[in-house]
């Protein structure tokens, strides 16, 4: 499988930006999918994810209530919708897929493919 993230971009706090995860490859619509980020000097963190079907989603609690993770598995595309941005928000945003029966959503080992990244910037 191979992914391409997109969609990411400077936005004023308060704003909102759409990230989309394009898969090519292997089959996407069996796989689960999560949404990671890396700021300067951190370690990647989850962010969220949602199962094959779209029908579960989970979320870190810092973006709770602001981000919104979906799929559209006839286009191969994952999404995370971004709204009321922080500037804490910054950092590379990366998509990865899992194909594992128990799906680690939290745990980067629990992911079998990633995509490049994507750089989200949120001024103050």
């Amino acid at each position: 499988v191979q992914l391409q993230a997109c969609g990411g971009g400077l936005v004023q706090a308060g704003g909102s930006l759409r990230l989309s995860c394009v898969a090519s490859g292997r089959t996407f619509s069996g796989a689960h999918m999560g949404w990671w980020r890396q700021a300067p000097g951190k370690e990647r963190e989850f962010v969220a994810a949602t199962t094959w079907s779209g029908g579960t989603t989970y979320y870190a609690d810092s973006v709770k209530g602001r981000f919104t993770v979906s799929r559209d598995n006839a286009k191969n595309t994952a999404y995370l919708q971004m709204n009321s941005l922080r500037p804490e928000d910054t950092a590379v945003y990366y998509c990865a897929t899992s194909s594992r029966v128990v799906f680690r959503y939290r745990t980067e080992g629990g992911y079998d493919y990633w995509g490049q990244g994507t750089q989200v910037t949120v001024s103050s």
